[in-house]
């Protein structure tokens, strides 16, 4: 009966290119983390800036600066925060499909195995 098995295994091994003794390989890399785009630091800059040319018209440069700062630091801590969002949101898609790629194809291999013991007058359940 061990022989059997063995000869099966190697049999729907060599039909399904699958081989449930090995270890799990991802079959395409991760997807890649973007480098920080925008940010606090970055986005309140940007509104002080902002703020400034805004501040100069209304008459009061500092609290143009102040207010475009602040309001800048808000946008950019957003945008990142949704950076992150996204590349998590990838992140768990590419495991998704790793999960069903691997039970796709042991799948295959079980049916492989159960009708190579089957056509061996095995009983397979």
């Amino acid at each position: 009966m061990e022989k059997d098995k063995f000869e099966c295994y190697t049999w729907a091994k060599n039909e399904t290119g699958f081989d449930p003794m090995a270890t799990p390989t991802a079959s395409t890399p991760p997807p890649q983390q973007q480098a920080p785009k925008g940010g606090v630091v970055k986005g309140a800059a940007r509104g002080a800036v902002v703020g400034t040319a805004a501040g100069a018209i209304a008459g009061d440069t500092g609290k143009g600066a102040a207010i475009g700062a602040s309001s800048g630091a808000l946008v950019g801590g957003m945008r990142r925060r949704d950076q992150r969002r996204q590349e998590q949101y990838s992140q768990d898609q590419w495991a998704q499909q790793e999960t069903a790629k691997y039970n796709e194809d042991r799948n295959r291999y079980n049916r492989a195995y159960s009708a190579c013991l089957e056509g061996k007058n095995y009983s397979v359940k």
